[in-house]
């Protein structure tokens, strides 16, 4: 039980010193998580266990969605993607379809990805305070997340 809750302190705390750009990048690597664990659900035929993990991915995603910056161009193409990956996040719990949660896992991670790399770029960048103080803190890209919504969702 201790070593328990030294670990809930230490993910509190890590969760707490976060910039919002490394909330948005725990919220992909749970989102990958929680949907890794759904499909090992289906697979072990538990499909509450299933349920409840893809109900995390489609909270995550419409977490993103709805903290989607809207005076960028760019925010109705992500919209898009959102929509989709959240569509098939249903189709993958109501049938229990493995290989539809294995599509929207690659979507994500790819996502993921393609942030960590907007992460290394812009903190490179000095060229670019503006932006820099964007990733770094300041900006509502974590929405409705709180400390006690990540928690609760490990």
């Amino acid at each position: 039980m201790l070593k328990q809750n030294g670990y809930a302190q230490y993910q509190n705390a890590k969760i707490m010193t976060a910039s919002p750009a490394e909330l948005t990048l725990m919220l992909y690597e749970g989102a990958i998580k929680f949907g890794n664990i759904a499909i090992v659900a289906m697979e072990n035929n538990d499909p509450a266990k299933a349920h409840e993990n893809i109900v995390k991915v489609e909270q995550i995603i419409q977490n993103f969605r709805e903290t989607l910056d809207r005076k960028y161009p760019v925010w109705q193409e992500f919209e898009n993607v959102y929509v989709y990956l959240l569509r098939r996040c249903h189709e993958a719990n109501i049938a229990k379809d493995k290989a539809i949660m294995e599509e929207v896992l690659k979507h994500l991670r790819s996502m993921r990805d393609n942030w960590k790399e907007v992460m290394k770029k812009v903190s490179g960048d000095r060229s670019n305070p503006q932006a820099q103080a964007r990733i770094a803190g300041g900006q509502r890209n974590t929405g409705g997340y709180t400390v006690s919504n990540m928690a609760a969702m490990r």
